[in-house]
């Protein structure tokens, strides 16, 4: 029985990294069976007929997967920026989730490389960012999890539970170490709720304790010695022009060294939209 109808996007350029980005959609969608919907965005000045090229060579594209894996396939042109057609197209159209690719970044190209993070922040729904194709065609096996003092730490459970219930998947939780007395009774509210969650959901779990300061990066290093499939961060509620110029923390997640991929939960997203995964 299906899940839900809602939509899985995949922004779609016919470059590796979108190709990467299908190839985990299609994983998802083939346990969750929702649709995916690849999104093409052309230049303002495209012509009619630039448009219907597009649209065909899309519809092929759509069909190929279609015949090859079984899983429904929606397209979509429009033309625009990324920066704007992509989160004005998944909230419009209530998704799910959307698997984006994109690629790493060093030295300067940061400034460039931050587009991802800007995209993300517009929209509603939780974002998966890869570089790579799927490790595993059917399980994301370890999931890296950490969890601190801010309440909206709590709205990423619910793809923590998602991935549990559909891959399998444990989740190997880093809490924040705080001095701040108050911080640190967040922290251990959010650590009781997310354990509490999880045994209730049957899901495995394993804790470290980790520097709040340094969350971030041991995360990333943790990830990389276990060969996690999946990091599961909440993105900065407030991101300013500052932080995609010099980088805010999410955006060096976003595009680790060793290409494993990223799900970004916006603040307020998570129940909203994942909801229909869980429980129809």
């Amino acid at each position: 029985m299906e899940v839900d109808s809602k939509i899985i996007v995949v922004p779609w350029d016919f470059t590796p990294v979108t190709e990467y980005a299908l190839q985990h959609a299609i994983k998802i969608s083939l346990m969750t069976r929702n649709p995916i919907c690849l999104l093409h965005i052309v230049e303002k000045i495209t012509t009619e007929g630039g448009m219907k090229a597009k649209q065909a060579a899309m519809n092929n594209r759509g069909s190929d997967v279609e015949r090859m894996f079984g899983v429904k396939v929606k397209t979509h042109v429009t033309r625009g920026t990324i920066f704007k057609q992509i989160p004005e197209f998944v909230n419009d159209r209530n998704a799910s989730l959307v698997v984006m690719g994109t690629h790493g970044m060093s030295g300067m190209q940061k400034v460039t490389g931050s587009w991802a993070l800007k995209v993300i922040a517009k929209s509603k729904v939780p974002y998966i960012v890869v570089q790579a194709p799927p490790a595993d065609n059917e399980k994301y096996h370890d999931i890296v999890f950490p969890v601190d003092f801010r309440a909206e730490e709590k709205e990423k459970l619910s793809m923590a539970i998602f991935m549990g219930k559909y891959f399998d998947s444990k989740i190997h939780i880093l809490k924040a170490i705080r001095k701040d007395d108050s911080l640190a009774k967040r922290t251990n509210l959010n650590m009781n709720y997310t354990v509490r969650m999880l045994i209730q959901n049957n899901i495995e779990y394993e804790i470290r304790e980790e520097p709040a300061d340094k969350l971030g990066e041991r995360a990333l290093e943790f990830a990389q010695e276990i060969n996690a499939d999946l990091i599961l961060i909440m993105t900065t509620k407030d991101i300013t022009f500052a932080d995609y110029i010099w980088g805010a923390k999410e955006q060096y997640i976003i595009a680790n060294s060793s290409k494993i991929p990223v799900c970004c939960v916006n603040p307020t997203s998570a129940f909203a939209n994942l909801g229909q995964f869980m429980y129809g």
